[in-house]
């Protein structure tokens, strides 16, 4: 993760050559530039109160909605960085599929260190990653994470930032909360167009030893200044949180929810003591952003990979109830199959990943979810990636769809926010989401079966995915 100069991603217009051009005409010229409709290309211009934008800013009229449907989050490697043909390819078949919602993080998973010294930023890599969600027509949301190593202990530094892991996760001291704020508001500014933002990821660095808990009272009171900061900056502003992983155990174990339980194992009973004390003293919340897998902490699939699945059902009921409907549900991570030690999920066939991710989503969806987000859509280049999105970038002949993608792209079309969903009878051994007009059917079984759906008998292969219309 190296480019760490000072506003170094700038990619300014350059206008010295328009020698004998009087002052007024040469910022007339700068004003009509940055208000040409966004086309992907990076400009950047000031705002009247000072403040560097990057693009265009979006209508004050044209108010965002909480809730923005089913897409991915950027990690370290994406098709923002290639070949030119395989990052077009990728950028034309999502706008083909509607524009998905597209999560960036400020530092990490992509993003250099935005403010490696108080007060001078390096957004290069961010501005790269936004600019591809808005060539690809896709809605950007930012993740607040993670914060510069000043303001949580580290050294200040443009070419010494600490990407270890444990730095990385290190949460910002309470003495910084309002210089992270700070931070947040830079980026609203920055990026004026993106109207959702998430704050912090997972918890990270928020954990009470003494307690064995999660320290619930720091997060919400950066979660607070953070949300004033940007409501400060755009009212039309959407923030949410908290950003908890919902982790479940193996219902014997001590921390576990005697109340959330199911099949699927039972609720870390901290978590939900972390959610509910966010929930009764955040300072507002346009929408409401959970993690989680559907294996236990301990990487148990209860009691098999489908029935599993029923967690996330069961969750973001819970969380609905808590909340109310009035705020949208957001998974902003999902997991169906545990990692291995280095993080890989390479112990499935693609067949069988795809069926019981294409489950997980009913199953989120069933739970009252409006977006959920996939995450890690490409691998570095010569590295096979079992579930990703499309194929490296790094050669022209990558950006290649994978099947993975087929099933996120046609189930954000087919089941938007706001979608009226209808129950259908089924065989047991399918998982079906409906509308009038769509059905989703999965084939829970790792052999061939025939089932009969909405009244008609079809054949489906081991793990199948089927869109039917009704």
């Amino acid at each position: 993760m190296g480019r760490h100069g000072w506003n170094s991603g700038a990619r300014r217009w350059r206008l010295t050559a328009l020698l004998g051009v009087g002052v007024a005409a040469l910022a007339l010229v700068v004003t009509l530039l940055n208000t040409l409709p966004g086309n992907g290309a990076s400009t950047e211009g000031t705002s009247p109160d000072g403040d560097k934008v990057h693009g265009t800013p979006a209508p004050t009229t044209d108010a965002a909605k909480p809730e923005v449907g089913w897409g991915f989050t950027h990690t370290q490697f994406s098709a923002d960085e290639g070949s030119a043909a395989a990052t077009k390819r990728v950028e034309e078949r999502i706008a083909d599929s509607g524009g998905l919602p597209q999560i960036q993080h400020i530092m990490g998973w992509g993003a250099d260190n935005p403010e490696p010294v108080e007060g001078r930023y390096d957004f290069e890599a961010m501005d790269r990653r936004i600019d591809f969600v808005r060539a690809s027509g896709g809605t950007p949301v930012v993740t607040l994470c993670c914060a510069p190593d000043w303001m949580k202990g580290g050294e200040a530094g443009v070419d010494n930032t600490d990407w270890s892991q444990a730095a990385l996760e290190t949460a910002p001291d309470p003495d910084h909360f309002d210089d992270f704020a700070a931070l947040a508001a830079t980026v609203a500014k920055r990026y004026p167009d993106v109207r959702h933002f998430i704050v912090w990821n997972e918890f990270k660095g928020f954990w009470n030893d003494a307690e064995a808990r999660w320290d619930h009272e720091g997060y919400t009171q950066l979660y607070n200044r953070v949300y004033r900061a940007l409501k400060k900056v755009n009212p039309e502003i959407m923030v949410g949180g908290p950003y908890l992983v919902m982790d479940s155990l193996d219902p014997r174990e001590e921390h576990a929810s005697p109340t959330l339980k199911g099949s699927w194992g039972a609720m870390d009973r901290r978590v939900l003591d972390a959610f509910s004390y966010w929930n009764e003293h955040k300072a507002g919340a346009d929408f409401v952003v959970v993690d989680g897998s559907s294996y236990t902490r301990d990487d148990e699939l209860i009691p098999d990979e489908f029935a599993a699945t029923d967690k996330f059902t069961a969750v973001g009921e819970w969380v609905r109830e808590q909340t109310g409907d009035e705020l949208p549900l957001w998974w902003a991570e999902y997991y169906v199959e545990p990692a291995d030690g280095d993080d890989n999920r390479h112990e499935w066939s693609e067949t069988r990943r795809t069926g019981v991710h294409a489950a997980g989503l009913i199953a989120m969806a069933k739970g009252g979810a409006a977006s959920g987000f996939y995450w890690n859509p490409e691998a570095e280049k010569g590295t096979e990636c079992p579930g990703c999105l499309w194929t490296p970038t790094s050669g022209a002949d990558g950006g290649r769809k994978l099947p993975m993608y087929d099933l996120l792209a046609r189930f954000a079309a087919e089941f938007p926010p706001g979608t009226e969903y209808r129950d259908l009878t089924a065989a047991p051994q399918v998982r079906v989401l409906a509308t009038d007009r769509t059905a989703l059917v999965v084939n829970t079984l790792d052999r061939s079966t025939e089932a009969t759906v909405d009244g008609k008998k079809i054949k489906l292969r081991a793990y199948e995915v089927r869109w039917l219309s009704r």
